[in-house]
């Protein structure tokens, strides 16, 4: 009988896991669909690069800002959930539009302010652009969409430079900096939230003055502008190192109206990685997120040229201080540590996702280019 009762639970669990499979494709049929009109168009335009850099740029410019939205516009999404939609694109669009053009102008016509500009040893570019494209080339930012619909914080910045990365010490470069900037966000909101959050709780109460709504409006918009000064290169990466102004004019317009069907879809799916965060509505709480973040990405952005994931960096950022805030709490006992012990599960869960991308990028870069291949492989055995 046992035995019996344990296969008919077995037969009951695969055939829900069979309906639940049946119902996410109903659910999700048009947006399959659509990843497969993509991947098609990827194989038709990849032979001829004129088409396939505006193709590959056109995907990644949607995918790349909707999976960093999480880090920079996130926040300010979650605590402006009560304005209209177009006030918010209107605001971000507009910051985004003043960037990159005093960067177009101060850098020659270069989007990336130095990011794709950094070189080897030998002074070959770090990031060239090809003479011609692979078909996984083009398809990267179809697969950073999937991974975004699957709420995946994933790193764009591996995820779409790997592929076009000369050597592996280029993607080594962004790694080295990526991890220590990830260490520097933990540690540091670990310990800003460990000394604020009695505070916080204290007289973050009620509905927030009108001044912190400036404040985080100014914050930010801040942020945002220092986020386009790192990961714009992920976005430019299929484009000429130097545009003109047609193609930089195509360049600005399809990110700015990219950006309003974000705002539009408020997020979209992967915007639940961050509501799920403690407290993140309340301005007052958000701004101060922006802030220290902002703070981080500053110093990254100074102190060189080499392209980072602010992924990373928001992650460890969101990580420590959750693990701050649940340090904080006053529980007694064994309610005490399953609420740090639910942080750890959630950082790990953050660094899980984002180590995952970061696998599938190496595989891309490998797939993609032979010398890169040859090198990893000679380095693991």
């Amino acid at each position: 009988m046992p035995t019996t009762s344990n296969q008919t639970d077995s037969t009951s669990h695969s055939r829900n896991l069979i309906y639940q499979f049946f119902d996410l494709i109903k659910e999700e049929r048009t947006f399959i669909l659509l990843i497969g009109v993509l991947f098609f168009g990827a194989a038709v335009v990849y032979p001829y690069p004129g088409v396939a850099m505006w193709f590959g740029f056109l995907i990644a410019a949607y995918s790349a800002v909707s999976n960093d939205s999480i880090q920079t516009l996130g926040t300010f999404i979650a605590s402006n959930a009560d304005r209209r939609w177009y006030v918010l694109w209107l605001y971000i669009g507009g910051i985004f539009l003043v960037t990159v053009t005093v960067g177009w102008i101060l850098n020659d016509g270069g989007v990336s302010f130095g990011r794709l500009r950094t070189t080897e040893a030998d002074g070959s570019l770090s990031f060239p652009q090809p003479e011609s494209f692979a078909f996984l080339q083009i398809a990267a930012p179809i697969f950073l969409l999937i991974l975004t619909r699957l709420r995946m914080p994933v790193s764009t910045t591996f995820l779409l430079l790997s592929s076009f990365a000369i050597s592996p010490s280029a993607v080594g470069s962004v790694i080295n900096k990526s991890l220590t900037a990830y260490l520097i966000a933990f540690v540091l909101g670990l310990g800003v939230w460990y000394l604020i959050t009695n505070i916080t709780r204290k007289y973050f109460v009620g509905k927030p003055a009108f001044g912190w709504a400036i404040a985080q409006w100014i914050t930010s918009g801040t942020l945002w502008s220092v986020w386009i000064m790192q990961d714009a290169a992920n976005i430019a990466i299929y484009l000429p190192r130097s545009l003109n102004i047609a193609q930089f004019l195509g360049f600005a317009l399809v990110v700015f109206l990219g950006l309003g069907l974000i705002f539009f879809l408020k997020g979209d799916k992967i915007q639940d990685i961050v509501n799920e965060k403690s407290e993140v509505t309340d301005i007052r709480s958000a701004t101060i997120i922006d802030f220290v973040y902002a703070l981080i990405l500053i110093y990254k952005l100074t102190i060189s040229t080499i392209p980072m994931s602010t992924t990373w960096v928001f992650i460890g950022l969101l990580g420590g201080r959750e693990i701050g805030i649940r340090l904080r709490q006053r529980n007694n006992g064994e309610s005490e540590r399953k609420s740090v012990g639910g942080a750890l599960r959630m950082v790990g869960k953050d660094l899980g996702l984002a180590t995952i991308g970061l696998i599938v990028s190496v595989l891309l870069a490998m797939a993609v280019n032979e010398e890169f291949r040859q090198e990893v492989l000679k380095y693991l055995s």
